[in-house]
């Protein structure tokens, strides 16, 4: 009996050995977003040497700058400058000393080759203070699939530090008017790759995205009314979904992708409608003489969040999807609009005009702990949550032309990831994308 005691002791203490480990594990590797302000960790890149033929390429440049900017854009990662690193071969041991003494408690390495046409990357991410590899990955691919490299393991590095999945494989589609209409683009999470998806020389508005990523909604002038169309990406096809007399805008997709919400003329001002995904079987969910607009799913799609004017001035409402319960959110400022419920369903993003100004503002759906996160920088509207909730992109006209801007999810870091001055309004983030 005395021996079967000291063993269940034994193995009592053993239990706890392990709790305690993986304890200390977890607060080495998950950061604590939840603090006001998050420790960045001081991070070396560290590329192979190119020959002479293959250093026109440039390779071990871009990668060095496309990875760098991934992880200073993450708001988690401090990049070491090169000329501070210690004398050290990608195809050597680590010599974690080294660069625990200049501050890094991060190490990634690159080495590549080019074959033909083909380029392979070989990534390794290194952690100093534990002296070990915590993974890496070799990708294989053309050239110019450089660029999803290197996010590739940008995300697998944010998410071994966060424990969720990282932003830098996502999308944004929005409107810019730099051809002389108003035409949808897209581009990648920074602002790189600009693509035009519309080419109708119309009035393309209120771009979103279908919940799988493959299609994108908005609604176009191109036959005079303001008619709901939906662009397939992968083949280029656009179809009309829904072509009411009168409005058929601000659509977005449920979360389920079987219903789309939008707004529609109905009597004397428009009003919150539910169609299936292929435009049949409308269905009002607002009704009165109110001009209800802007609807936006909760993520666990049992409510929408929507703009009306039954008050007297625009505000934000919250009401069942099938209509039922409406309950007003906010009541401060006269001019309230665009909503956006994240993705982690705790906030409801919006514009709030003060002043004369617009500026983005958070609240819980419940209506508390509401909290301003733009000021003093011309007008800011249209908030779109990235699909980790970590990231909210915007439009504002701080520089005097409306641009696509992104901020931390608490307002800061604010910065804008469009240059090209033609009036870019309507961000919409993609959904995590599977492949791209």
């Amino acid at each position: 009996m005395k021996e079967k005691s000291i063993l269940k002791i034994f193995l009592l203490f053993i239990l706890v050995f392990i709790f305690l480990l993986q304890s200390a594990e977890a607060e080495r590797v998950y950061l604590d977003f939840t603090s006001p302000v998050i420790k960045r960790i001081p991070t070396a890149i560290l590329l192979s040497t190119p020959s002479t033929e293959e250093g026109k390429l440039r390779i071990s440049e871009k990668i060095f700058n496309i990875l760098s900017n991934d992880l200073i854009f993450s708001g988690v990662f401090d990049i070491i400058k090169p000329s501070d690193y210690p004398s050290q071969s990608v195809d050597t041991p680590v010599d974690y000393q080294a660069f625990r003494a200049i501050g890094a408690e991060v190490l990634i390495t690159c080495s590549w080759k080019v074959s033909g046409k083909t380029l392979i990357t070989e990534f390794r991410h290194f952690d100093t203070i534990e002296q070990r590899q915590r993974n890496g990955k070799r990708y294989r691919g053309s050239i110019d699939q450089l660029r999803k490299m290197v996010h590739k393991f940008a995300n697998i590095v944010y998410e071994s530090y966060t424990g969720e999945k990282g932003i830098f494989e996502t999308k944004i589609v929005f409107v810019s008017a730099i051809s002389g209409t108003k035409e949808i683009y897209i581009m990648d999470f920074d602002g790189h790759n600009v693509k035009r998806l519309t080419w109708n020389r119309s009035i393309n508005l209120s771009p979103s995205w279908s919940p799988d990523g493959g299609k994108v909604l908005f609604t176009s002038y191109v036959n005079r009314n303001p008619d709901l169309y939906c662009l397939d990406l992968s083949t280029g096809l656009k179809r009309r979904i829904s072509a009411r007399l009168g409005l058929n805008a601000g659509a977005v997709w449920s979360p389920d992708g079987k219903k789309i919400a939008l707004m529609m003329r109905k009597g004397g001002g428009s009003k919150i409608f539910l169609i299936n995904s292929d435009g049949s079987n409308p269905i009002p969910l607002t009704s009165g003489y109110s001009n209800d607009a802007s609807p936006t799913w909760s993520p666990d799609g049992k409510k929408i969040a929507f703009v009306s004017n039954r008050s007297g001035s625009p505000q934000i409402y919250i009401m069942n999807s099938d209509g039922t319960n409406l309950r007003r959110l906010t009541y401060e400022g006269k001019y309230n609009a665009s909503p956006a419920w994240s993705p982690k369903g705790d906030k409801i993003a919006f514009a709030r005009m003060e002043n004369g100004r617009f500026n983005i503002f958070t609240i819980s759906p419940t209506g508390e702990n509401e909290r301003r996160l733009t000021e003093n920088s011309g007008n800011n509207e249209d908030p779109s949550w990235a699909p980790n909730g970590r990231f909210i992109a915007f439009s504002s006209n701080r520089d005097g032309v409306s641009e696509i801007y992104v901020m931390n999810a608490n307002g800061s870091n604010q910065r804008k990831i469009t240059f090209f001055k033609g009036g870019e309004t309507s961000p919409s983030w993609s959904p995590f994308l599977s492949d791209n």
